[in-house]
């Protein structure tokens, strides 16, 4: 076993806490290379290569008080922040993949991506709450303590604009209605539907809201997958007790071209305690 696997090794069967920051994956040769199939696909590649390369970088710990509780992984040459000069170019906007039920998680990823990207304000962020077991419907109860932390960024000038998930037409109207700060958009899924329902289509006309298309899976990396790519980066590492708290995707656009100058990941996870 090489030096670096050994350092990546210690460090994470020490640490508590995995940041992680794929960088601009629009320049990332090792990725650009393969099409993957489904966003799951490419979220557990980009978890993998960033690992891969960072752990390739590390020095060895010189003694085990040098041990982190939190690993911060980035590819510093893979990192671009967005000057203050093209900042009013750019549009920066964010879906964000709530994996557990811990609510902090959301001013934490909104503040990591303004962090990351060296900006203020995100322009908009589309919120997806954690997956819900096949039999249970989503609600308004279940949607408004995240909204309400939403709408909380909104207030202090974090986000400019909110959207929403794979809301039908009457789940879309009771928050619309509940909401201090509305809804500036609703994400449908092409799986589920190939022609947007009628009745979403025309509340969404009546209040301004836009309707947009994605095709992610309703949940975007399962905690198996998230420990199998952790697991590949570094051989032989116990990882059954690393869980993934949330994802955030963001995509930064050329406003008056319209083209994608750069998207990438955040990935914030925790280890079990023992």
């Amino acid at each position: 076993m090489d030096t670096h696997t050994t350092s990546a090794k210690v460090l994470l069967n020490h640490a508590t806490t995995l940041n992680l920051h794929t960088g601009n994956l629009v320049n990332r040769s090792r990725l650009k290379k393969k099409c993957p199939s489904s966003p799951s696909e490419e979220i557990q590649d980009c978890v993998r290569a960033t690992l891969s390369e960072w752990f390739a970088t590390i020095p060895p710990p010189t003694s085990p008080t040098d041990l982190p509780d939190t690993i911060d992984c980035s590819i510093p040459q893979a990192t671009e922040a967005i000057t203050p000069e093209e900042r009013e170019e750019l549009k920066v906007s964010v879906k964000l993949f709530i994996c557990e039920a811990d609510l902090s998680s959301i001013k934490d990823a909104v503040d990591k991506a303004c962090q990351a990207l060296a900006v203020s304000q995100l322009d908009s962020v589309i919120i997806a709450p954690p997956a819900l077991p096949e039999e249970v419907s989503q609600t308004l109860d279940n949607l408004q303590p995240a909204w309400s932390e939403l709408e909380g960024l909104v207030q202090s000038h974090k986000i400019a604009t909110i959207g929403t998930s794979d809301l039908d037409k009457e789940l879309l109207e009771q928050l619309y209605n509940w909401a201090q700060v509305k809804p500036s958009s609703n994400q449908v899924n092409l799986a589920s539907c190939c022609v947007m329902p009628p009745d979403l289509t025309a509340f969404a006309k009546e209040f301004d809201i836009q309707l947009l298309t994605h095709n992610d899976p309703k949940e975007l990396i399962t905690a198996a997958s998230f420990q199998e790519a952790v697991q590949e980066s570094t051989q032989d590492l116990k990882v059954a007790d690393w869980r993934l708290e949330w994802v955030l995707r963001y995509s930064i656009i050329v406003k008056s071209r319209g083209i994608i100058k750069a998207k990438g990941y955040l990935v914030h996870a925790k280890r079990s305690s023992l």
